[in-house]
């Protein structure tokens, strides 16, 4: 199949892009890609043309933009960092999607979350909660897609859920654990994009996959698959980051902000939309149990280290 349609990707060497650009490419498009990390290792090699983002030169962001219909925004950063902000990430994509706007971008798919809010004293809910509303105004028609938790071979949390399970007698859960989550599998939350993309009108989906699990329920449910059960705990949210930071330390990573617990606690991973992913959680595990958490990922690693492909780090 060939489409002489151009669509562009941010960070398609990364996670979610990745797999967005791989269904864009085996559905024919032409693909670019806009990315922090462009010396890093390209795996559709020259079929997908890497430009940085030039957030400070708009013309030359413009130009990487040109001549492209459709622009699949996955942008983002997880925390707050000495290196990187949440107020940042939401400056930087202002000026992506006004780039688009005047590159002739004639839709965005935007990469959201569940229960964005402007009124959140959570950076993370406020400033994507901020983001959709510049581009509901923007003119630019466009799809956002709200998802929770992402899983898959490169995958963060699972993975390292998993790799806390093999490696200590206990799991230690902020409260009761009885707060929700419902994951999605990466490829699905790429297949809904790539849909979104060929459309016009004007939506909004809440990204979620089959299964509705509590936090205590997923940590047993990975235990059980991985053949590592462990004793679960209810800790306070304060020490369950102070070990968190602790272990953090040790591996060179954030592993968990105070945000993040608190969003959990809140239940803001989680709706009553129906679910718009159809890869089960479960039985991803069990495809992929002897593997998983064999090692801890790093999200700063990846923010560090540009050359290396993410599931060499």
């Amino acid at each position: 199949m060939s489409n002489n349609e151009t669509h562009v990707v941010t960070g398609a060497f990364g996670y979610s892009g990745k797999y967005i650009a791989r269904r864009l490419l085996d559905a024919g498009y032409q693909v670019r890609t806009i990315t922090n990390s462009p010396a890093r290792v390209n795996p559709f090699g020259d079929r997908v043309k890497a430009c940085p983002y030039n957030f400070d030169d708009p013309e030359k962001l413009i130009e990487s933009l040109h001549g492209a219909s459709v622009l699949y925004n996955t942008y983002w950063v997880r925390f707050n960092h000495s290196d990187f902000t949440h107020s940042f990430a939401v400056d930087n994509t202002l000026r992506l999607f006004d780039a688009a706007k005047r590159a002739g971008i004639k839709r965005i798919v935007h990469i959201s979350i569940t229960n964005p809010s402007e009124d959140s004293h959570l950076e993370y809910f406020s400033g994507k909660a901020q983001l959709e509303r510049a581009l509901i105004e923007s003119g630019l028609t466009y799809t956002i897609l709200r998802p929770t938790v992402l899983f898959g071979k490169e995958d963060i949390l699972i993975n390292n859920i998993a790799w806390f399970l093999r490696r200590f007698p206990v799991f230690g859960v902020f409260g009761d654990g009885n707060y929700r989550l419902q994951p999605i599998y990466v490829d699905d939350l790429a297949r809904l994009a790539v849909e979104q993309g060929q459309r016009t009108e004007n939506c909004i989906i809440d990204a979620t996959g089959p299964e509705t699990f509590t936090y205590r329920g997923l940590v047993e449910e990975i235990g059980n698959i991985i053949g590592k059960s462990r004793p679960i705990v209810s800790v306070s949210p304060a020490a369950c980051y102070f070990v968190g930071a602790l272990i953090g330390k040790i591996v060179g990573d954030v592993t968990i902000t105070r945000d993040e617990i608190e969003g959990l606690m809140a239940d803001l991973l989680c709706t009553d939309s129906p679910p718009a992913g159809e890869t089960k959680l479960t039985e991803w595990i069990r495809e992929n149990s002897t593997g998983l958490g064999m090692r801890y990922t790093s999200e700063l690693a990846r923010r560090k280290n540009r050359t290396e492909p993410y599931d060499r780090l």
